[in-house]
């Protein structure tokens, strides 16, 4: 049992966590201020086999959801991704600002930078078979390893209009 703590810990402190085929780096979450109801979630997510990143949830917010910002006729807009998001065979999909991000909304509290965050990812492989990814991710301003941005310099994002 204590062996298994261990593997567990090492795990978590190498800033990557694995279920059966899928590989979880470099997670982060955006920091918040009082007041602020969403945040974004961004990682780099990696399956061995195929699968499908279907949704999320965190007790730090009352909706978690996988949402897609792309530029359409020169307007960046931000929509939840219906129906799960592809994680092709031996491919790395990366949630970031801009991009494909999870977005934590109705948050309970404002996540503090240094504090950790539960988190749990949902999957679902070709052949319907659920699995779940639990982690304790870090909230920070930038993504590990980044140099620190100016504000600005970082994507505007606006969240007022979400409904969770």
């Amino acid at each position: 049992m204590k062996l298994k703590f261990l593997a567990l810990i090492a795990a978590l402190t190498c800033g990557a966590a694995y279920a059966q085929s899928v590989e979880i780096r470099d997670a982060w979450i955006r920091t918040s201020v009082p007041g602020q109801k969403a945040t974004g979630a961004f990682m780099k997510i990696t399956a061995k086999d195929g699968t499908k990143l279907m949704g999320a949830s965190s007790p730090a917010a009352g909706v978690a959801q996988v949402h897609e910002m792309k530029m359409e006729a020169d307007v960046m807009k931000m929509r939840a991704v219906t129906g799960g998001l592809d994680i092709a065979a031996g491919k790395t999909v990366e949630l970031k600002p801009g991009g494909y991000h999870l977005m934590l909304m109705d948050l309970k509290a404002a996540l503090q930078k240094d504090s950790t965050v539960p988190l749990t990812l949902l999957f679902k492989d070709a052949k319907g078979v659920e699995s779940k990814v639990e982690l304790k991710v870090t909230v920070a301003t930038t993504a590990p390893g980044a140099p620190a941005a100016k504000a600005a310099d970082m994507p505007a994002m606006d969240h007022s209009k979400h409904k969770p």
